[in-house]
C-alpha cells in the first residue's frame, strides 16, 4: 500500500523550503500538482525531477477515485502540493485526503510555508487563541459572515483578494465599527512584504487612497467582552 504526504512550498523566498520538503520532493513516485507548470518551474529550480501530474480544484472530482486507487497500488509514495504553502489550506488536498483517509491509506503533512501563521504572529494581536476563515465569501453569505464576528472574541485570520481589500475593510467598518485593532499583511516571504497595522477606520481609510497589490492576509483583533 501506498502512502501520501502533503508537502508545503515556498510562498515566495525559495529557502523556505525544508531540508524534509527536498528529499520527500526528490524521492517521491509521482508528484500531484495544483499546476504543474508552477510546480515544474520551481522544481527545475530546486532541481527535483520527480514527475508531476495535475491535480486541482477543477479536476480533483473527476480524478478521485482514480488517484486514490493509484496511491493505494503504489509501491512508494505520492506527494501532494500547492502553487504556494501548505496544500489543503485554501487550495486543493482536502478530498483527497479524506478519501485516503476513508481507503485506510496512510496520509502524512510535513511542516512548513503557510501564510496565515508568520501573518499571526507578526501581526501585534493575541495569537494564543485565533480563527482562521479561509476566504470570505464573494457575494452570498459575505455580510452574514462578517456579522457573525460582531461576537468572536478570538483573533480571526482571513485571505482576501487585494482588488477587494478597500471594500472588505469598509464592510468590516459598517458592521464592526472603527475602532477594532487589525493588521493587513502583503505579500509574505517576498521581497515587498509589508504590514499594516491600526484601527479597521485607520486601515479602510488608507486603503481607500492606495491600490493594495499581492497576496493578502488579513488579521482582525476579536470583539471585547461587554
Amino acid at each position: 500500500m501506498g502512502k501520501l504526504i502533503l508537502v508545503p512550498t515556498p510562498l515566495g523566498n525559495l529557502g523556505d523550503i525544508t531540508l524534509r520538503a527536498l528529499e520527500v520532493l526528490r524521492s517521491a513516485e509521482v508528484v500531484l500538482a495544483e499546476d504543474t507548470r508552477t510546480s515544474g518551474k520551481l522544481f527545475k529550480l530546486l532541481e527535483i525531477q520527480a514527475p508531476l501530474r495535475a491535480f486541482h480544484m477543477h479536476n480533483e472530482h473527476s480524478l478521485l477515485e482514480r488517484t486514490v486507487a493509484a496511491i493505494d497500488a503504489s509501491a512508494g509514495y505520492t506527494a501532494l502540493v500547492s502553487d504556494a504553502g501548505t496544500p489543503g489550506i485554501s487550495d486543493p488536498g482536502f478530498l483527497l485526503v479524506r478519501a485516503c483517509v476513508a481507503a485506510g491509506i496512510t496520509v502524512e503533512a510535513l511542516p512548513g510555508p503557510s501564510a496565515l501563521i508568520p501573518a499571526l504572529v507578526a501581526s501585534g494581536l493575541p495569537c494564543d487563541r485565533f480563527v482562521f476563515e479561509g476566504f470570505l465569501p464573494i457575494k452570498k453569505g459575505r455580510q452574514t459572515r462578517i456579522k457573525a464576528w460582531a461576537t468572536e472574541s478570538r483573533t480571526l485570520v482571513f485571505y482576501e483578494s487585494p482588488h477587494r481589500l478597500a471594500r472588505c475593510l469598509r464592510e468590516l467598518e459598517e458592521h464592526l465599527g472603527a475602532d477594532r485593532p487589525i493588521c493587513v499583511v502583503r505579500e509574505i516571504s517576498k521581497i515587498y512584504e509589508t504590514y499594516h497595522r491600526g484601527t479597521i477606520g485607520e486601515l479602510a481609510a488608507h486603503f481607500a487612497q492606495h491600490e493594495a497589490k499581492g497576496e493578502i492576509v488579513i488579521v482582525l483583533g476579536g470583539a471585547e467582552a461587554s
